[in-house]
This record gives C-alpha cells, structure tokens and sequence, in this order.
C-alpha cells in the first residue's frame, strides 16, 4: 500500500476492549462444496511450498441494486497444524480509518462442522459503536492437529459513500469495490491465531495463510462489469431477474478483491500474465493504454529483479474515490492518477505480489517485511535508488524499521510511519545492496522469495536469508529490522 498523504483518512477515537459480546445466531448456511480444484498452478519456481492442506474457500457476494450492500456467505475447510479449541476470523472492514467512512462487516450467522455455532465478537481496535474486528468461532470440543474443520457463515457488508479505502461504493462513478470484505482466517501455520489488534492510522493489518479460492461467486445487476480474484470460470443468470453472476477461482491466494460497475475492461497479455483493465466509463486522467503500458513495463523489470510473475491473472481497477494505491494477491486498486504519479506507484503496488502476496508475513506485527521490499523494488524497477539513501535519513527516524503497526498507531502519525517502514527500510536495503554488491545481494532477495512462497514469513526467515551477507544483517540490526 502506499497512502497520499494529500488526503489523509479521518480517524475516529479507538474504542476498547469490553470484553466477548455474544452475537445473535440469525441463520445457518449451508454451501455446496463447489467445484474441485483448479488445474491452473503458479510458476513451477514457487509451487514446492504450495499445501495441499491448505485451507479452501468458497465466497458468495450478492451486491444490492444500490450498489451500497453486499449479502455474503463463505465456508472455510480448515485443517490445522497445531491443536485449536476455536476458529479465528478477522473482520477488516470495521477498522478504524474504513469504518469512519461508513464501512462495516457483520457477521449474522454460523456454523462449525454443520452444527450452529454463536460468534464471540471483540472490539480488537474498532471503533466504538462498530461490530469488532475480531470473530470467534467456539468448536464444541478442542480438534488435534491434522482434523479438518468446516465453518459457514453469513455476514452483511455495508459500503461506505466514496471511501479513500479498500471497501467502497460511489454513486457519480456507477461502481461498488471491496476487497477483504469477508471474515479472513487468521491463521498462521506454526504460530496459531493472528489477534494482533487494527489500528488508527492507515496501512494494513491482515493475516492469512494462502487458501484455495474454490469458488467465488459475485451476483450483481445485469449490465455491470465485474472484476474479482484469480481466473474467470463462467457467467450465468442471477437467481432473481435483472441480475448476473460471475464466477472465479484461484489455487492460491490469502485475500481477495472485487470491483463492480458500469466500466470499460480491457485486457492484455503481458510476459504470460492475462492484465484485466477496468476503467469508469466517464473516463480516466490517465488513458488506459497508458496504464497498461506502465504495468507491462514494471511487470517485466520486477520479474528480472525478483523472479517470474506469482499469478496467471492480474485484475486492476482504477477507482476515481481513492488517491492511492492498494495491493491484493492478483488484484490491484488505483485512484484516478495524473502521468506523473504512475510510475512509483504502479511499481510499488505490483511489487507487493511478491512481498505480501506470494511472500504473506504477519502485517500487524512486521509491516517491514512488505513495505520495505516493496520499496525497494520499487525504486530499483523505477531507477530511482537515490531517492532513498540512509544518508538522508534523519536522525530522529533511525532504529524503528521494524516496530509494530500496533506501535505506531499511539502516537505516531502517517507521515512518521510511512518515513520509517517505507523510506528509511528501502534505504537500508539499498545501502545493503551496494555494501553486499548487487548480484550477490539480488540472488539472496531471490532464494528468500523462492524459498518463503506460500507462507507467512518472519523477519528471522530474512536474516537466514541473508546469513552469508554479515553486512546485510549488521545494516538491518543496526536500523532495528532484525533483533540484535
């Protein structure tokens, strides 16, 4: 992600922690188990570490003629590596900087294993007044490790008006997006539940492991165009007239986004990758032949720099209410940019395939670990490595790369947070680049991306990545990335 501090989100006070509120049992779903899995694999270089345990999802969407509502089912078949005595669901859209704009996620109904199930919901960073960000599932009995579990719920996404954020609806653009707006697993393998709390300032905070995105289904108005997540499996009638639904799938990815409306699509093949362009039919700042010219370019010069491509399918939405950018595994949201702001962007938002998408870490906890290489890819994609030299770091910046983003939500501003993690982190990964020597330096970025594909990285999977480059290591101690 990359915020422009020209229009910075309205936070409003943190609410606290109260305690479990039980939510009412409204209904159950049931969901068909949806198709089998897909034959389409990612790049032969990173499917050693894809699971075949991995969880496997199905999502439905059902979005309102308004545009301003979404009705959602999801089943999650869950196995677990270590013993768990409850499910774990993260509720996104309920933080602070998207709920202040009108956005909000509500989970109505469960079930685990077939059997009504009540959410336990915690505040965990929303704010006061907003269902919480944290969802519990209680099982009936603790499962071993190696059981698969089952859970299906029923939730009500509600669209804020023209929010600068993931989660959106606008009247004048004829357009409806959202992306984590579903109850996302929160777990790590080795580790357990993801609890860590949503912050007020803006950045992402989610946790998942890669899932099989078994079937993704989005009922919309007939006549509106519909981008999703991973591949493209058919259209058909809606279940009501005047209504169509559009379906998707992907082997594996640990988010998913869609985008709805009146919107001019087009799509080019670039270095084996199928580019899907969604538009406003109002027109762009930027013409879309531009764009997809920008993303041909950085698709190229990122994959040279880091390794092939992670997705057969890249979805991109350019959305006039957003002033930035925001990543999601095959999938990218743009505001409506002018020239000048497209190259660092676009290459900052696609370098996150690699960092957060194929290489997932733990947002909340370690946000250096995809913003700091995402800049860094960035700058070296764009030639513009001097415009992070640790030179020009200040002073008062140096030694907190790698602190929390619950840290920096108390007292911190954006601003801070984006000097820190983004500039001062590339900084010392260039400065660490040259001292190492570029090559040196690039086959172990590499052999850490290869090796971390499909996983939930930590910053101590970087240091023994970087094991044999002590002058690596000894920078991102230093600049506080690595423990001392």
């Amino acid at each position: 992600m990359l915020h422009s501090p020209a229009r910075p989100a309205t936070v409003r006070p943190r609410g606290t922690r109260s305690g479990r509120l039980a939510a009412l049992l409204i209904a159950v779903l049931v969901l068909t188990s949806g198709c089998g899995a897909v034959a389409e694999d990612g790049p032969s270089t990173y499917a050693a570490n894809l699971r075949e345990d991995r969880p496997v999802v199905d999502l439905s969407f059902d979005l309102a003629p308004s545009l301003d509502r979404v009705a959602g089912r999801e089943r999650v078949v869950f196995t677990p590596d270590l013993p768990v005595c409850e499910l774990v669901f993260r509720a996104w859209p309920n933080k602070p900087t998207m709920a202040d704009g009108g956005t909000e996620l509500r989970v109505d109904g469960a079930a685990v294993d077939g059997r009504p199930a009540v959410p336990w919901i915690l505040p965990a960073g929303a704010p006061e007044g907003v269902a919480g960000t944290l969802v519990e599932l209680p099982l009936a009995e603790c499962a071993p490790p190696g059981r698969p579990i089952t859970a299906d719920l029923v939730f009500t996404l509600t669209l804020g008006e023209d929010v600068n954020d993931r989660v959106g609806f606008s009247h004048s653009s004829e357009m409806a997006w959202w992306a984590t707006g579903f109850p996302l697993l929160a777990w790590v393998r080795g580790e357990g539940w993801a609890r860590e709390d949503a912050v007020s300032i803006p950045g992402e905070t989610a946790t998942s492991e890669d899932f099989r995105l078994r079937d993704l289904t989005v009922t919309a108005p007939a006549g509106l165009e519909v981008l999703g997540t991973g591949t493209r499996t058919g259209t058909s009638p809606g279940p009501v007239p005047g209504t169509t639904t559009h379906r998707f799938r992907a082997e594996a990815v640990r988010n998913a986004a869609v985008t709805v409306g009146r919107l001019d699509v087009v799509e080019r093949e670039v270095s084996g990758v199928r580019v899907h362009l969604g538009t406003p039919l109002s027109g762009t700042e930027v013409p879309p032949q531009e764009w997809l010219g920008r993303v041909e370019q950085y698709i190229d010069r990122l994959s040279e720099f880091v390794g092939p491509f992670p997705y057969p399918e890249l979805w991109i939405s350019v959305i006039p209410a957003q002033s930035s950018g925001l990543e999601f595994p095959s999938a990218l949201q743009f505001g409506d940019l002018g020239l000048g702001e497209l190259d660092g962007l676009v290459a900052h938002e696609l370098a996150h395939q690699w960092f957060y998408g194929l290489v997932g870490n733990n947002q909340a906890r370690d946000p250096w670990l995809d913003e700091s290489f995402s800049t860094l890819a960035q700058a070296v994609a764009t030639e513009r490595e001097n415009d992070y030299v640790l030179a020009d770091i200040p002073a008062g910046h140096r030694g907190d790369i790698g602190r929390s983003m619950n840290s920096w939500g108390y007292g911190y501003t954006f601003d801070r947070y984006l000097h820190v993690v983004y500039d001062q982190g590339a900084a010392v990964l260039l400065e660490a680049r040259r001292r190492a020597g570029e090559d040196r330096f690039d086959d172990a970025l590499r052999a850490y991306v290869t090796e971390n594909a499909h996983r939930v990285a930590a910053p101590e999977d970087v240091a023994t990545a970087f094991e044999d480059l002590p002058e690596v290591r000894a920078l991102l101690i230093e600049n506080g990335a690595l423990p001392s």
